[in-house]
């Protein structure tokens, strides 16, 4: 077989509806990469790209010859929908050069999969639409998405075989990408053509319901893997995607996908099986939060074992502001000692405390410019007298969890102690899902009695060294990712979907 030659591309953002447009400095501030530059990256010891694109990359070239053509890689931290000027600027990109460079044999697209732009609700599905109407029928057009994708038919009408991570936390990203060079592998040698079923029962279930270390999305993840190795290699790939609610699109909706290896009677079968057992299950996708006076008193109760609290309300991670002060200046009112906080988004206060140095007392300022248009109306302006504890440029490597042995660029950052209460500003919006944001400015998580993150769920494979399931509690916090689903004006998601609306019937399983 000659060497086959394989496009490289992606657009990776998770968008929430309700928060503000993604512009292009949201994209350039984490990932803009095209051409030589993109390929270099992807190779280097520690990439600050998309892990899986790197993997991918990685997989392909210790698996024997190819011709990578690297296009453009864009990602951003969630925001909300991306603004049509910078899509068709990416979309553009891509196509340019698929066009100058084809034909080919394959293509790698790295995108997220709950995208939504100013104009359109999907987004994703535009990109491998125009993808595939560029390099034509032939050349097998390879995906990996998050597990929090929301999969439209578009995307799967263009895909030929769709990877999604398996993990919640994300700690299997280099697994997906490499899964999907073998994968593609595979096929070139078969010659054989994937076939693609989808499957979507009417669940919209919240993010803090998706861990996949319990039931329910565990165990069907679980379930989908016994049955794809008891059907040998007529299956290439399960994924079950639990769907990202924030997007608010008429393709939210937890989503079964199956890839067989030549047999759509195959996938099809699969994935009823999966969807059907789902929809048998959906009760359990439903979840009780932790109040903040709860959280207060168990910050301040003498005598018990350390504590980590999940800021739910606010996660960068989905498109939170990452500057919500309702938990911070709860507890420093109820006077809580040793609780680290971190991380709040506030670049104006981190250049303060850069400013005036370590050791420096002042007054510090959260959220000083609150109540602009581009705030959020749960930023508000929290007042505290305060020491700046130690500064650091915000350039480190992750150490555990979803972002171990990534470059991480957070920008001027700083740990101040504000009493009882230490917290840590950083000057990129960025989720605390690693204890590099804590460690990195000299604060020892195992020392401290109660840790509070802005971050839904994936700190719990940054943390769990530290912290024990039953240390863990998710506060009913408000922002923009509030898991309670009824508090949202929902306008796109398919209706009637459970647990929306609890009397969900679902009249035709067979109909997607």
């Amino acid at each position: 077989m000659r060497t086959p030659k394989v496009a490289l591309l992606g657009m990776i953002l998770e968008s929430n509806r309700f928060a503000r447009p993604a512009g292009e400095d949201d994209f350039r501030s984490l990932t803009w990469l095209e051409g030589d530059e993109l390929l270099a990256e992807a190779r280097a010891t520690t990439p600050s790209l998309a892990s899986e694109f790197a993997a991918f990359v990685h997989a392909m070239d210790v698996t024997g010859p190819w011709q990578p053509v690297p296009c453009t890689l864009a990602a951003s931290h969630p925001a909300g929908p991306v603004e049509r000027r910078v899509f068709e600027m990416v979309r553009g990109e891509i196509i340019d050069r698929l066009r100058r460079d084809g034909p080919f044999d394959a293509v790698y697209i790295c995108n997220h999969g709950a995208m939504v732009a100013e104009h359109s609700h999907d987004p994703d599905g535009d990109l491998m639409a125009a993808v595939r109407t560029v390099v034509g029928p032939e050349p097998i057009i390879v995906t990996t998405l998050d597990l929090h994708a929301n999969v439209s038919f578009k995307m799967v009408e263009a895909c030929d075989l769709i990877v999604g991570y398996r993990t919640n936390p994300h700690v299997d990203m280099m697994e997906r990408g490499e899964e999907a060079a073998f994968s593609l592998r595979r096929c070139l040698f078969d010659d054989k053509r994937p076939q693609i079923a989808l499957k979507r029962p009417p669940i919209v279930p919240s993010s803090v319901t998706l861990l996949t270390a319990e039931a329910p999305y565990g165990e069907l993840i679980d379930f989908g893997q016994r049955r794809q190795a008891e059907l040998g290699g007529a299956v290439l790939n399960v994924s079950v995607f639990g769907n990202f609610v924030f997007a608010d699109t008429p393709d939210n909706g937890l989503s079964v996908v199956v890839t067989a290896r030549e047999d759509q009677v195959i996938a099809e079968s699969l994935a009823s099986e999966i969807a059907d057992r789902a929809w048998s299950i959906r009760e359990k996708f439903l979840r009780t939060l932790t109040p903040v006076d709860e959280a207060v008193r168990l910050a301040t109760e003498p005598k018990r074992a350390p504590v980590i609290f999940s800021d739910a309300g606010d996660n960068p991670g989905g498109g939170g502001s990452g500057r919500t002060t309702e938990l911070l200046a709860a507890l420093h009112s109820a006077g809580a000692r040793n609780v680290y906080f971190g991380s709040f988004f506030d670049p104006d206060l981190a250049a303060e405390a850069h400013q005036i140095g370590a050791g420096a007392s002042f007054t510090a300022v959260f959220n000083r410019n609150a109540g602009s248009a581009v705030w959020e109306k749960w930023d508000h302006r929290f007042e505290v007298p305060a020491k700046v504890l130690s500064l650091h440029d915000g350039n480190v490597v992750g150490e555990r969890g979803m972002t171990k042995g990534r470059k991480l660029h957070l920008g001027p950052c700083a740990a101040l102690d504000l009493g009882g209460v230490r917290a840590v500003v950083i000057s990129d919006r960025a989720q605390t899902a690693d204890p590099v944001f804590f460690h990195m400015l000299g604060l020892d998580v195992g020392g401290a009695q109660c840790v509070v993150v802005k971050s839904r769920g994936h700190f719990r494979a940054g943390f769990d060294k530290w912290f024990e399931s039953e240390q863990v509690h998710e506060i009913d916090t408000a922002g923009l990712t509030s898991p309670v689903l009824e508090r949202w004006p929902f306008k796109f998601i398919p209706r009637p979907s459970f647990p929306l609306d609890p009397d969900t019937v679902w009249k035709d399983r067979s109909h997607n």
